[in-house]
């Protein structure tokens, strides 16, 4: 289970929250403009955008969770069981793989009308990266600056949808989830006003009581709403450092404890690591379950025309900064 969110100040944020039982071996990872990437249908792409966003490397491929390309273009994609559909080849279209979709889109695409009009020849392969990894149920966040989507693979084809909270989770569909908006249309940042019933005294008794109502709980649909409600109310200076802790505490109002959602074979899902980037700048930031301190690599300070990969091992122990 997993939130996306963006926000934008001076410049543009993108990021999202992993979680999950266990983690692969995360990685910061940066793919350099001539990175060749080798598709299982369509071809090879010998240069491309550079990118760096969170993955897990296998067979020294770039799985990435989320990114966020050279030109200011993020993506995310997210758990979305029990809904995506992918199929086998289809004559005509642009044949990709779930795994290769993400590196398809920010190799080549700059803004996300250009990743729509892509999206739009796409068939989806139901293929897996390897026997060790099989397909992940997925739909995406696309987002730039000036616009977001929402692209889900389901039984009925490819489905765009316009993202004007640019806001993700998982389930229910992202149609249903932006109707579900309308049960919170009462929700206020300000105190609320007694409309209970004429002649009937009622007090306000605590501050923030016009977000009585806002859900609490972990579920996917509550968490869409909850991080809708804070992001669309959220002030910050435009500084970096400002927005970057914004961009945080949006996304902190959806983290999941140790302990709060124990899964069947009594296990339990965290928020394994929660990402913000400054897609103007190309800095990834990150935290992590055990590791507080924001962390951050700059992709513009790599060599972004080689050929390997740039990967940085996340710092996931506690920092503690003493003041005595």
């Amino acid at each position: 289970m997993c939130t996306a969110a963006t926000y934008k100040t001076k410049d543009f944020y993108f990021g999202r929250t992993l979680d999950y039982e266990f983690s692969y071996g995360d990685e910061v990872t940066i793919t350099p403009r001539s990175y060749p990437f080798r598709f299982r249908q369509a071809g090879n792409m010998e240069t491309h955008y550079a990118i760096i966003g969170m993955a897990y490397v296998a067979q020294d491929y770039p799985l990435y969770y989320d990114a966020v390309n050279e030109k200011g273009l993020g993506m995310a994609g997210l758990n979305f069981v029990g809904n995506a559909v992918f199929w086998d080849h289809k004559d005509g279209a642009d044949n990709i793989a779930q795994f290769e979709f993400l590196p398809w889109i920010l190799g080549q695409c700059a803004t996300v009308g250009e990743a729509r009009r892509l999206v739009e020849k796409i068939n989806m392969l139901n293929i897996p990266f390897s026997d060790q990894l099989p397909l992940s149920q997925l739909h995406w966040i696309i987002a730039d600056k000036d616009a977001c989507i929402t692209v889900e693979a389901v039984s009925g084809g490819i489905k765009i949808y316009d993202n004007p909270v640019g806001v993700l989770t998982n389930n229910p569909p992202f149609d249903k989830q932006l109707f579900a908006l309308n049960n919170y249309m009462h929700l206020t940042p300000k105190s609320p006003k007694n409309t209970f019933a004429d002649g009937l005294k009622l007090q306000r008794y605590s501050r923030g009581m016009g977000a009585i109502g806002l859900p609490g709980d972990l579920s996917s649909q509550s968490r869409f709403v909850r991080v809708a409600f804070v992001k669309s109310n959220s002030l910050s200076g435009s500084g970096e450092s400002e927005s970057v802790s914004q961009f945080f505490h949006i996304l902190n109002s959806v983290d999941q404890q140790r302990g709060c959602c124990e899964l069947d074979d009594g296990k339990y899902e965290i928020t394994l690591y929660t990402s913000c980037c400054n897609t103007d700048r190309g800095i990834y930031y990150y935290t992590t379950y055990d590791n507080h301190q924001i962390t951050a690599v700059d992709m513009h300070k790599e060599d972004l025309d080689g050929r390997t990969l740039i990967r940085y091992p996340l710092v996931k122990e506690e920092q503690i900064r003493m003041q005595n």
